[in-house]
């Protein structure tokens, strides 16, 4: 007992000692640890793994997200291949957000003409540009349908002389030492509009309205050499394979016609709207808001040549004659003869090619209907057939009744008389072919059988 409790006391005191130990630590000064003001100290050189795992980091940053090819065509011809990604593109044509959307996936198969301040959003079938009044940029250039456009694009521009602004700086005004008016800025636009040729912008819409027309034209053709050997094939032989081919040939109809109708809305949506027009003119716009600061620029130089208080009406005419300038200039905002007549002809051209498809279609409802006329008569056939079968097993029904009657063991006397049998069958027999013919004679009388 004695040693026990001396262990006990013994072990009583040592945790009597942990405890004043431990005290004595939490009664010491706290010393703060000094801050590392690096909190991300660069990779060592000596340790490589450190180092490659903080560089995949960066690598990873600087990898584009959302970059698509481009095509990039400038008035003389010159292309160049680059991979921008949205905000590079946003950042050069100046077009909101929503308009990269058009050019998207999503709306593959929409039709789409869009004008912007500096730019045109051209959205037709398999293509999606960007055209601004010095170049054009095409998305997905290396696609099979695209590269006959882009063949096209540079065999036009490169053939065809760019079409040149005419210099209406201020610095040109000084070099040449002209003060212009209103009339001459008028004549000079004449003569500007009178020698040159279509805008950069609209020859690119004509080169784009012509490959979609000409593609659409040739899949039309395509559509009208299948077409008609299979339903001249359906009319000749109503089959199961026949007529899956013309629900494929419908189906494809379908689609393409919707496909034109697109097209054709939206030329047409252009047409009936002179302001829509007036927008894409972008050539236009950019001259006009060179040969306004020009004119500002020029006004504001006067202004301060000029002395203030001798020659304050000669400031008022120069400043009318600037207003009359400005007003001249934007004069022509609603002259949109030129794109008109350029929609007017494919809005043609896609009018006929639309009409083929109606009358394909047309085709189709008459061999439909031929068909269905032809089902019909079989029809009408197997129903007089059907007829002609049952007033026989009416007839046949009345013999056989007849001989049901006698086959039963009830008492006659005919059953005694010689040499009956034959008789009474072949009178009863044609008894019931006499109904048969008179059922018969009836049923073509009703012209039930037929004329």
């Amino acid at each position: 007992m004695a040693r026990r409790s001396g262990k006990k006391i013994a072990c009583g005191s040592c945790f009597s000692r942990r405890q004043r130990a431990a005290k004595r630590i939490e009664m010491l000064p706290i010393v703060a640890s000094p801050t590392n003001p690096n909190p991300n100290p660069s990779p060592s050189p000596l340790n490589p793994s450190k180092n490659h795992g903080n560089s995949a980091p960066a690598k990873a940053g600087k990898k584009k997200t959302g970059s698509r090819l481009w095509m990039r065509f400038d008035r003389t011809g010159n292309s160049d291949v680059v991979e921008w990604d949205k905000s590079a593109i946003l950042k050069r044509v100046s077009i909101p957000a929503r308009d990269l959307r058009i050019l998207g996936p999503v709306f593959s198969q929409s039709s789409n003409i869009l004008a912007r301040d500096k730019a045109m959003v051209v959205n037709l079938e398999f293509i999606k540009a960007i055209v601004t009044a010095d170049e054009v940029l095409l998305l997905d250039p290396l696609s099979q349908e695209v590269i006959p456009f882009v063949d096209q694009l540079k065999q036009q521009l490169s053939s065809k002389s760019p079409f040149r602004i005419h210099e209406t700086g201020h610095e040109a005004v000084q070099a040449k030492g002209l003060s212009l008016t209103g009339g001459q800025w008028l004549a000079a636009n004449e003569a500007a509009e009178g020698e040159t040729e279509l805008p950069f912008e609209f020859q690119i819409l004509e080169i784009a309205l012509e490959s979609v027309c000409s593609y659409l034209d040739s899949n039309v053709a395509d559509l009208e050499r299948d077409a008609y050997p299979i339903l001249d094939e359906l009319a000749m032989n109503v089959s199961t394979k026949n007529l899956e081919r013309v629900r494929s040939l419908k189906s494809n109809l379908t689609r393409l016609l919707a496909r034109v109708q697109k097209v054709r809305d939206e030329i047409e949506h252009l047409l009936d709207d002179n302001e829509d027009m007036a927008h894409l003119y972008l050539t236009r716009k950019q001259m006009q808001c060179q040969q306004f600061e020009a004119l500002m620029a020029s006004a504001a130089s006067n202004n301060i040549v000029v002395p203030a208080v001798p020659h304050m009406s000669r400031l008022n005419s120069n400043a009318h004659g600037s207003a009359s300038i400005v007003t001249s200039i934007y004069s022509d905002d609603n002259d949109v003869e030129d794109l008109e007549m350029l929609l007017e002809a494919y809005f043609m051209q896609l009018d006929g090619t639309r009409n083929k498809i109606l009358s394909v279609r047309e085709y189709i409802d008459d061999t439909e209907d031929y068909v269905n006329i032809q089902l019909d008569n079989q029809r009408n056939e197997l129903i007089q057939l059907q007829l002609i079968l049952t007033i026989a097993s009416f007839a046949i029904a009345i013999n056989t009744l007849i001989v049901g009657i006698f086959a039963m063991n009830i008492p006659c006397n005919l059953y005694y008389v010689q040499n009956f049998f034959e008789p009474f069958v072949g009178g009863t027999s044609a008894g019931c072919f006499l109904i048969f013919l008179l059922m018969l004679g009836y049923a073509r009388w009703k012209k039930l059988l037929g004329p």
